[in-house]
């Protein structure tokens, strides 16, 4: 999906096509984002609605094959530009509370074991699997099995839900 286009934006169209399907046995389609715009506005408008991918238009062709297979996988993805700017940002909320606030921990995160809980810092610190595997010493299949866990656990959709949570 690209986000400017005539008549529609693609976040609208986003938004749209990932509403509830009318008849409850269609599922939801699953949408990248590809465009030349990576201004924060544009990403969290996109994720916000149902977006689970977010590239520029400057990635590579192997790149955008391996994007489309890990969104019809059921996974997230974000051109590693757009992860930095969504950490930063929840960064920046966070320092900008002038107390440490309480919050209810998540359901389910009392249910993680401790490597989940360690993947789960590395998610939210923008490691791909490739990445989290070589400091957890563990294979990749691993850690998308450890990454399945977490978000049944957290009952969260992929990992964009999960570092957001994490923040």
């Amino acid at each position: 999906m690209d986000i400017r286009m005539p008549e529609m934006d693609g976040v609208e169209a986003t938004r749209r096509l990932t509403a509830e399907p009318l008849d409850g046995r269609t599922a939801r389609p699953s949408i990248i984002i590809l465009t030349t715009f990576d201004l924060d506005d544009y990403v969290f408008a996109a994720l916000r609605n149902g977006a689970s991918g977010f590239l520029l238009k400057d990635a590579a062709a192997p790149d955008l094959i391996e994007a489309v297979r890990v969104v019809a996988d059921g996974e997230a993805l974000l051109a590693p530009t757009v992860t930095r700017q969504l950490i930063e940002h929840y960064r920046s909320l966070a320092q900008s509370t002038p107390e440490p606030q309480l919050v209810d921990m998540p359901p389910g995160i009392d249910e993680l074991t401790d490597r989940e809980r360690e993947v789960l810092i590395a998610l939210a610190r923008g490691l791909s699997n490739a990445e989290i595997g070589a400091a957890l010493f563990v294979g990749e299949t691993t850690v998308k099995t450890h990454i399945s866990h977490l978000l049944t656990k957290l009952r969260l959709r992929d990992r964009v839900q999960a570092v957001v949570m994490a923040y």
